[in-house]
């Protein structure tokens, strides 16, 4: 279980790596295969920036950060890995996962290859990855971590009161 979150990044990074390099084989760069009529496509895409195309252009930056960034999770899954915190711990997994995947890309290219493409009527989601994916899956499980710990956190407050009230109540005047 020592290294499960480990494996778990590894798995969202071979994914991601193995996807990517398939769309690059495969299609030019614009073109699409529809998946699901003009609902989910697969399109071939180059991001030079950030999540939804921001900051173009800011190579430097982002492998400046995305070290830093991993560097951190590595760290936070050592410190917490005897936890017990399985949604913390997977979600950190998937997170870093997904980080390495864009990364390398970002360190080699310049760009990152995004291929997954929906359209909700008239608005067309930006084109992602399953890099960007596993991110955002990770992140959700960090939050899912965090509302179950606050509850856990709030019952313990509330029966550390009810003690305190229960023991003041007793004592003698």
């Amino acid at each position: 279980m020592r290294f499960y979150y480990y494996l778990i990044a590894a798995a969202a990074f071979l994914l991601d790596l193995i996807t990517k390099k398939i769309i690059v084989a495969q299609l030019e760069i614009g073109e699409q295969i529809s998946v699901i009529g003009n609902f989910f496509l697969i399109t071939s895409y180059r991001n030079r920036g950030a999540a939804f195309s921001i900051l173009q252009e800011q190579r430097v930056f982002f492998i400046i950060i995305t070290v830093l960034i991993v560097s951190a999770i590595i760290w936070y899954i050592q410190a917490s890995r005897k936890s017990g915190k399985i949604w913390l711990l997977t979600g950190l997994g998937l997170v870093l996962g997904g980080a390495v995947g864009n990364f390398l890309d970002r360190a080699i290219a310049g760009e990152v290859v995004d291929f997954l493409m929906f359209n909700f009527g008239s608005y067309t989601f930006p084109i992602f990855n399953i890099a960007d994916s596993a991110i955002c899956v990770g992140v959700a499980c960090i939050l899912i971590d965090t509302l179950l710990n606050s509850k856990e956190d709030s019952k313990r407050i509330g029966n550390r009161e009810d003690k305190d009230q229960n023991e003041h109540e007793q004592q003698p005047v």
